[in-house]
């Protein structure tokens, strides 16, 4: 679809050039925030399915034919690392490893990425874990079984899923990715939508595209809003995710936001996707968490562990990341903000 907007923005974006894409997603593709402003140029919309979830793709570019080429080329990376990284292809090279315990020739994106969520383990001391999988695996099966328990699955079935959760026990080298114990795996929601986030960024960027703000479930920005000022955000409420509670001005660099309330296994939302990996159980001392950092992967990483972490943990984990910035959502709705 295309839209003709004001004709004064058109001339000056004509010699500047950008690109805003925004991906709308649902169930573990997390949305919260909404881009609220591209004005001033034609707009394409695509919409179709990323990374297991309902998605969209907006791009406001002076040029239709341009902007057609430039949908084409993000969602052709988008396809590649779906082929790496989803848990619901059966093909991708994630299902293969979990299948069989074992990955021969791996995908140079997921050994990178595996790689760095390891290192996210070791800076957070362990509040990310990318082998998680069990436990997910274990409440959702739990729930879904008629007349489920509602206070959850038993404590021995916890202790024997958490008792596979250990990044260390993940063996990654360039030929070959291996887990150290039958019934491990991994899942990558808690950290690929940054990644995809920041490689479409990339390519877009290799493209010549100066001034961009992509959204694939988290967001990345290079350069600024057409105008000059930093894009404007808005952070959806917790409680009503159709509504904003503030808005946050973005420019080179990125923003992620972690909450339980995206995934709920139970109707009384107790218990949710995100996971305490030192004890299997579902996080609950935050509505909400949102980071901002350089890129998005990061941004991403850490939106989740300091989602599973209490207060007192917390500055020290962002000590480790220069330039990053959270903000915690009490579930009274009561704000902290770190750094103060």
């Amino acid at each position: 679809m295309e839209t003709a907007l004001p004709r004064p923005f058109t001339r000056p974006l004509a010699r500047r050039r950008f690109l805003a894409i925004g991906a709308v997603a649902a169930g573990l593709s997390l949305l919260p925030h909404r881009l609220l402003r591209a004005e001033g140029v034609p707009v394409r919309v695509w919409r179709g399915v990323a990374l297991g979830a309902d998605a969209s793709l907006t791009i406001a570019h002076p040029d239709p034919v341009e902007a057609d080429r430039l949908i084409a080329l993000s969602l052709e990376e988008v396809e590649r690392l779906e082929r790496v990284f989803s848990l619901y292809r059966p093909d991708s090279a994630l299902r293969h490893l979990n299948r069989d315990g074992r990955l021969d020739s791996p995908p140079a994106d997921l050994v990178r990425l595996l790689s760095e969520a390891a290192a996210f383990g070791r800076a957070t001391g362990g509040a990310f874990d990318p082998t998680v999988q069990p436990l997910w695996q274990l409440y959702a099966g739990h729930f879904e079984r008629a007349n489920a328990d509602p206070a959850g699955p038993p404590e021995t079935a916890v202790r024997a899923a958490r008792a596979l959760v250990d990044v260390r026990a993940l063996r990654v080298e360039p030929d070959r990715i291996a887990f150290a114990a039958g019934g491990m795996a991994v899942t990558l929601n808690g950290i690929a939508q940054g990644y995809v986030t920041d490689r479409v960024s990339e390519r877009l960027k290799a493209e010549g595209m100066d001034n961009v703000l992509v959204d694939m479930g988290e967001l990345r920005a290079l350069g600024h809003h057409p105008s000059g000022r930093p894009w404007t955000v808005g952070l959806a409420d917790p409680k009503n995710a159709e509504r904003s509670t503030e808005t946050v001005d973005l420019a080179d660099g990125a923003m992620a936001t972690s909450g339980g309330y995206g995934t709920r296994f139970d109707a009384a939302g107790r218990f949710t996707h995100l996971f305490d990996p030192a004890s299997g159980a579902c996080a609950a001392q935050w509505l909400a968490v949102t980071v901002q950092a350089p890129d998005a992967t990061t941004a991403d990483a850490l939106s989740t562990a300091l989602s599973v972490v209490p207060a007192d943990r917390a500055p020290a984990i962002l000590a480790a990341y220069p330039g990053v910035a959270a903000r915690f959502t009490h579930p009274d709705g009561r704000i902290l903000r770190l750094p103060a």
